[in-house]
């Protein structure tokens, strides 16, 4: 079972805008108001990262648009492009019963309601309509739609997950 990681990726810098040193984000959290609330965010890859004061944020065009201490023009926002933004675990917002976060799910072990191994979640897909998850096992890879259907149970204690397989889905396993 992976560790928990210290921090949590909540948006990813994609560029300056403007020439004042205002950086234009990509939302990765569920929660965008946090940016509206927060004082300091981390900035750089989660193995290294640096704590950075939030002076401002407005939303544009679908986008986030972040004032950070020690930026203050276009060429320092520039520097900042494709660093990811973080907020230490403890700070997660908490979820409801059936959500999760991705780090929870990774390495759990997945078997059907009769008890047969399929292998471990390797990466979580996010497609729009609803999360996927890569199943490694025995060689063989499934891809595991999560539904409330097929994804019956996330037990995070018992290190598992419970799933009723759609017909079809196992072709070629």
């Amino acid at each position: 079972m992976p560790l928990s990681p210290r921090y949590l990726a909540i948006g990813r810098i994609v560029g300056a805008f403007g020439i004042h040193g205002e950086v234009k984000v990509e939302v990765h959290t569920d929660y965008p108001q946090r940016f509206q609330q927060k004082t300091r965010l981390y900035v750089g890859e989660e193995d290294d990262v640096q704590p950075t004061a939030l002076l401002g944020a407005r939303a544009h065009k679908g986008h986030l648009l972040l004032r950070l201490e020690g930026c203050p023009d276009r060429t320092a926002a520039e520097r900042l492009r494709g660093q990811w933004l973080y907020i230490p675990i403890e700070e997660a917002m908490p979820l409801e019963a059936d959500e999760f976060y991705e780090h929870e799910v990774l390495g759990l072990r997945v078997e059907t309601v009769s008890e047969e191994f399929l292998g471990y979640i390797q990466e979580v897909l996010f497609t729009g309509a609803n999360e996927v998850f890569v199943v490694r096992g025995s060689g063989e890879e499934l891809l595991i739609p999560v539904l409330e259907d097929v994804v019956l149970e996330i037990d995070r204690a018992g290190q598992r997950v419970v799933v009723a397989l759609p017909p079809g889905l196992r072709q070629g396993l």
